[in-house]
């Protein structure tokens, strides 16, 4: 890879020592909200959902190589609280996250953060999210803002991940068959990987319901490996564990860098109820994890190959 000096060591602060990733992502914002307002008793849900945020990463982070999180709420619950260890790499939200509306897909960007800002503050990496297809209207514009984001990037030095999200432009509440998909997927990182990004941050390229077979998920993710420019990492999308787990091993094994894995690990602990969500952080939510890093340690593919 072709980094400069402050690129490099970011990437290394969020990075194992083997060159591989497991990333705790818990800069959700909007559907943790809704989830919470759902709850009886749950009083201010800004500061619940920032004491949702706080205790996760305390329990978990320092079994990751980085967090991902959020301005908004979770820098402040877990930089000055001390939940986020120094010695832990942190990739922050640029992005204001997923609308969770099929018929709003636009990217939002955090007011009053930029990648230098970002840097700043002690960041090892930036984070955005974009909806993207190749064939859509506004395919253009999505990497317009994808290269101009870069660009502030490599002025502050600090590695871009960018998450595209893939839809059906003509109907984005339905989702793309596993064939459309793993074309998109693919397309997706063959396009916009060039734009200056630093790590793909991809979606799974198959449908693991509609598709079970195990040999074809790996065909896929070794054709996602060859149109990426860069190294990529495997996303959760709020799959099952038992699920995310296999996709994580096919995923590593045909040249993914590891993973930055939300749900997956710790929704469970998405409750007003203090004593069930430490329990369960202390003990299934840390197997979990241990669980993932393991595969993406012992399997992942360097990113600094």
């Amino acid at each position: 890879m072709d980094l400069t000096l402050g690129k490099m060591r970011r990437l290394q602060q969020a990075a194992s020592n083997r060159g591989t990733f497991t990333v705790l992502a818990i800069d959700h914002r909007g559907p943790l909200r809704r989830r919470l307002e759902r709850e009886p008793g749950v009083g201010n849900v800004d500061d619940a959902l920032a004491d949702v945020k706080r205790d996760i990463v305390r329990a978990l982070a320092s079994a990751s190589t980085a967090v991902l999180l959020d301005p908004e709420f979770g820098l402040g619950a877990c930089i000055p609280t001390g939940a986020l260890p120094g010695n832990i790499g942190l990739l922050i939200a640029l992005d204001t996250g997923s609308t969770g509306d099929p018929a709003v897909l636009k990217t939002g960007l955090v007011e009053g953060w930029d990648p230098a800002r970002m840097a700043r503050v002690g960041g090892s990496g930036v984070k955005l999210l974009v909806y993207y297809h190749p064939e859509s209207p506004n395919a253009e514009e999505v990497e317009a803002l994808v290269a101009r984001v870069a660009a502030q990037c490599e002025q502050a030095e600090i590695p871009l991940y960018l998450e595209p999200l893939s839809f059906d432009p003509t109907d984005p509440s339905r989702p793309l068959s596993s064939g459309r998909r793993r074309a998109v997927v693919v397309e997706t990182a063959r396009r916009l990987t060039p734009l200056g990004v630093d790590i793909l941050k991809a979606e799974f390229p198959v449908n693991a319901v509609e598709q079970a077979d195990e040999a074809s998920w790996r065909e896929a993710c070794e054709e996602l490996t060859a149109n990426s420019r860069v190294p990529w990492v495997l996303l959760s999308a709020g799959v099952s564990l038992p699920v995310f787990v296999r996709q994580t091993a096919v995923a590593c094994a045909a040249g993914a860098s590891g993973v930055i894995a939300g749900r997956a690990l710790w929704n469970e602990a998405v409750t007003v109820d203090i004593d069930r969500r430490r329990r369960f952080l202390e003990s299934d939510a840390q197997a979990r994890l241990a669980e993932v890093r393991s595969i993406c340690e012992q399997t992942g593919r360097s990113c600094f190959r």
